[in-house]
């Protein structure tokens, strides 16, 4: 048990995630912009507390977000950040 605690778990995300990941977060990025939310304030709070009501309704954004898992948006947050 001890081993297993000091590899590194690998993670990853195949493209086609990656794809997806990348239109859902501009889609409700759009929608929060829209509405005159702060879209990064909301994202944040969404991905932290998992709580679908930071994501506003409009144009369907709450439901579009719930399409894939909070570590895959944060993974594609993360990699669009760093490719920058």
């Amino acid at each position: 048990m001890t081993d297993k605690m000091n590899m590194t778990m690998k993670f990853n995300l195949d493209q086609e995630k990656e794809k997806k990941a990348r239109e859902i977060i501009t889609s409700v990025y759009k929608a929060l912009e829209e509405k005159g939310y702060n879209p990064i304030n909301q994202f944040i709070g969404y991905i932290l507390s998992g709580d679908p009501t930071y994501i506003t309704n409009h144009n369907e954004a709450r439901s579009i977000i719930r399409k894939i898992e909070r570590d895959e948006l944060l993974e594609e947050l993360l990699r669009s950040y760093l490719e920058k």
